[in-house]
C-alpha cells in the first residue's frame, strides 16, 4: 500500500499537468479563425491570400499569408489538388503549398485527448476531492481495527541475554520458545500448546522487556498493545478491535500477541455501573471467546502483563486460557550486579567502580530502577566533563533515585542546620550501636526533595522475613533523631513527623498482623477486604471489639516507648561520640562509607563545660 503523501503527490501532478496542457491548447497555440467552407477556401487561392493547405483526411487546415489559421472540410472522395487546378490556381512551390498528412491512431488519440481536456480536468478535481472525503472518513470508520503495533520477527531485537536478573522467568518461559519453535514436536506427543501465559510482577521487574525476549528468541512476529487501547466510549469498538487483533494475529501465526496492562480490560465482571452491558466487559467476554476458540493448529500464544493479578476475573485465569503464570520479583543482589551489567554496556567506567558494591547499596531496586540509576550517573559524569563514570556518580545516583537532587539553594539558618545536625546524628549512632540493625552507610544534612537530611542503611543481606528484634532496633532508629533533639536542645521541632509516622505504622503492625505483642497473643486483628465495586482496593474492617482495640492503643504505645526509651539510654551513654558526629556533619553536610565508619569508631573528645545549645526561640 503506497502511503498517503505518495497518493496526493500523484494527484498534484496530474492536476497541475492538465493545467499546464489547458494553458497550452488553448492559449499559447496558433490564432485560429474557425472553420469555412471549401468554396471560400477556394476563392481565398484565387486571391493568392493562401499560403498552405494541411490535408488530414478530409479535414483541412488552412494557413493564409497574413498567419490566420482557420479550418475546412471536403467532399469525400474529392482532390483538392485537382479542385485548386480546376480553379486555376497553381500548386507547389512559389504558390500554394499543399501537405497530405497520414491518420494515424496515435493523433486521434491525442486529439480526443485534446477535445476532453476540460472534462478529464474536471473529473481528476472531482476525484480528488472524493478522495481527500474517503481519507478524513477513514478514522471514523477504523474504529473497529486493531491497534496492535505488529515487530517482525526476522530481525529481533531483543533476546534473552538482554534480560538479567529472572532466572526462573526465563527457564519458564523457554518452554514457549520451543512451543514456538518445535509445535510438531509436542502435538506428536498429544501435548497441548498453552494458550496463554500471564507475567505477574511489580512495576519496573521487565514484565514488557521479557514478553519482546521471547518473540526475539522464537524469530516469529510480536503484536504489542496495551489494554487501554481496547476501550472507547463506543460501545461495541472493544469487542470489534479484539477480533481484528486476533485475526492478524492468526494470519501471521506463529506469533505472539502481548497485551500490557491486561487488567484495565480484564477487571473483575461485576464491578462496573453497566452491568453486562458495559463496554468493558464486553470487551473482556471477547477475549474470553478468542482465547477459547483457538483450534489445535493455531500456533498463536497470548502474554500478557499486570501488577494487579487480584482484580483479574477468574475465567480469564482458568486453565485453556491464561495456563501459566509467571512470576517476576524483585531482584537479589546477584539479579541487581547483573542487571546493572546489561545497562553499562558501553559506557567508561573509571577502575573504582564495583558493580557489586553498587547492587548491594540498592535493595529494592526493579530493574527499571537500576537501569535510572546507571543513566543518572552517566548524565552526572558528563554534566562535571568527567571521561569516566566514577563510584561518586554511582552514590549520588542513588540518593537521587531515592530521595530527588539536592537543594543546595535552600536557605536555612544556622540554628535549623544544628538541629538537623544533631536529628540525623542521633539516628546514625542508634543504628550504628544496635546490633539488630542495618549497618549506617551514608548520612548528610543536604536537604533532598523534601527531606531536610537523611540517613540511608543498607542490609548486609537481601532479607525477605524480619524478626521482633529487628522490628524494635527499627523503631529505636526511627526515634533516635527526636530523642537527640530533646537531649541537646530540650526541645523537638517537626522534623520527626515521619519518623513517628513510620514507627506507629511498624508497631500496628507488629501487633495485628505479626502476632508480636506478648499480651495479646499470636493472632492478627483486623479483617482485609477487597472492595470490588472500588476497584478492589484493599480496606480492613474490624473483627475485634472496643476492649480489644484499647488494648491494641496500649501495645502500641509501649512498643513505641520502649524504643525511646532505648535511643534515649543509648545517645546518653554516647553524648560525646553524638555531639562529635553532629559537629562534623555541620562542617562537612556528608559523610558516608569508610569515613562514617572511621567516625564511629574513633575516640570522641570530652565535652566542654559550656552549657549545652539553647533552645530556638
Amino acid at each position: 500500500m503506497r502511503p498517503q503523501w505518495l497518493r496526493n503527490t500523484i494527484i498534484y501532478l496530474v492536476v497541475a499537468l492538465a493545467i499546464i496542457m489547458v494553458f497550452y491548447t488553448f492559449v499559447s497555440g496558433p490564432r485560429n479563425s474557425g472553420e469555412k467552407s471549401i468554396s471560400s477556401v477556394i476563392k481565398l487561392a484565387q486571391e493568392g491570400r493562401v499560403d498552405k493547405i494541411a490535408l488530414e483526411g478530409d479535414n483541412l487546415t488552412v494557413t493564409t499569408r497574413d498567419g490566420q489559421v482557420f479550418t475546412s472540410r471536403k467532399e469525400a472522395g474529392a482532390s483538392v489538388v485537382d479542385m485548386l487546378r480546376e480553379a486555376g490556381v497553381s500548386t507547389g512551390e512559389g504558390a500554394v503549398d499543399v501537405q497530405v498528412k497520414g491518420t494515424s491512431g496515435l493523433s486521434n488519440i491525442f486529439g480526443l485527448l485534446l477535445n476532453f481536456l476540460p472534462l478529464i480536468f474536471f473529473g481528476a478535481v472531482l476525484l480528488f476531492m472524493m478522495r481527500q472525503a474517503q481519507g478524513s472518513n477513514n478514522q471514523t470508520l477504523s474504529f473497529g481495527r486493531s491497534r496492535a503495533r505488529m515487530f517482525v520477527g526476522n530481525k529481533p531485537s531483543v533476546t534473552f541475554s538482554d534480560v538479567a536478573g529472572v532466572d526462573e522467568a526465563k527457564i519458564e518461559l523457554q518452554e514457549v520458545v520451543e512451543f514456538l519453535k518445535y509445535p510438531e514436536r509436542f502435538v506428536a506427543m498429544g501435548a497441548r500448546i498453552p494458550r496463554g501465559v500471564l507475567l505477574v510482577g511489580p512495576p519496573g521487574t521487565g514484565k514488557t522487556l521479557l514478553a519482546k525476549a521471547v518473540a526475539g528468541e522464537a524469530a516469529v512476529p510480536f503484536f504489542s498493545i496495551s489494554g487501554s487501547e481496547f476501550v472507547e466510549m463506543f460501545v461495541g469498538v472493544g469487542a470489534a478491535r479484539v477480533r481484528d487483533l486476533f485475526d492478524q494475529a492468526k494470519r501471521n501465526a506463529p506469533c505472539i500477541v502481548f497485551v500490557d496492562e491486561v487488567d484495565a480490560v480484564g477487571r473483575h465482571r461485576g464491578a462496573g455501573l453497566g452491568g453486562g452491558h458495559d463496554e468493558r466487559e464486553q470487551t473482556l467476554n471477547q477475549i474470553l471467546v478468542e482465547m477459547d476458540g483457538f483450534d489445535s493448529s493455531t500456533n498463536v500464544i497470548v502474554m500478557a502483563a499486570t501488577n494487579r493479578p487480584d482484580i483479574l476475573d477468574p475465567a480469564l485465569l482458568r486453565p485453556g486460557r491464561f495456563d501459566r503464570r509467571v512470576v517476576l520479583d524483585l531482584p537479589d543482589v546477584v539479579g541487581r550486579d547483573a542487571i546493572l551489567k546489561v545497562h553499562s554496556k558501553g559506557k567508561p567506567f573509571a577502575p573504582d567502580v564495583d558493580l557489586m558494591v553498587v547492587a548491594k547499596e540498592t535493595p529494592g531496586f526493579s530493574g527499571a530502577d537500576l537501569a535510572n540509576l546507571v543513566n543518572e550517573a552517566a548524565i552526572l559524569a558528563a554534566r562535571r566533563t568527567k571521561s569516566a563514570i566514577t563510584l561518586n556518580e554511582f552514590g549520588e545516583a542513588i540518593d537521587r533515585v531515592l530521595l530527588g537532587p539536592e537543594r543546595r539553594s535552600r536557605i536555612i539558618s544556622h540554628r535549623e542546620k544544628e538541629f538537623t545536625a544533631y536529628h540525623e546524628a542521633g539516628h546514625a549512632l542508634v543504628g550504628h550501636l544496635l546490633p539488630q540493625a542495618d549497618p549506617v552507610q551514608k548520612v548528610s544534612i543536604v536537604a533532598r526533595g523534601m527531606a531536610g537530611g537523611y540517613t540511608r542503611s543498607i542490609p548486609p543481606e537481601d532479607r525477605h522475613i524480619f524478626t521482633k528484634a529487628q522490628f524494635k532496633a527499627m523503631l529505636a532508629m526511627a526515634l533516635g533523631g527526636r530523642v537527640a533533639e530533646e537531649l541537646i536542645f530540650n526541645e523537638t521541632t517537626t522534623g520527626a513527623s515521619n519518623d513517628l509516622e513510620m514507627a506507629t505504622q511498624t508497631a500496628r503492625n507488629m501487633v495485628t498482623r505479626y502476632g508480636m505483642s506478648e499480651k495479646l497473643g499470636p493472632r492478627t486483628f483486623g479483617k482485609r477486604e477487597e472492595l470490588i465495586f472500588l476497584g478492589r482496593e484493599i480496606s480492613e474492617q474490624r473483627d475485634y471489639s472496643d476492649t480489644i482495640a484499647e488494648e491494641i492503643d496500649q501495645e502500641v504505645h509501649s512498643l513505641i516507648l520502649e524504643a525511646q526509651n532505648t535511643a534515649r539510654r543509648l545517645l546518653m551513654e554516647h553524648k560525646a561520640k553524638l555531639v562529635h558526629l553532629a559537629r562534623h556533619l555541620i562542617t562537612h553536610e556528608t559523610v558516608e562509607g569508610a569515613d562514617l565508619q572511621k567516625l564511629f569508631e574513633s575516640e570522641a573528645p570530652p565535652l566542654e563545660a559550656e552549657p549545652a545549645p539553647a533552645p530556638a526561640d
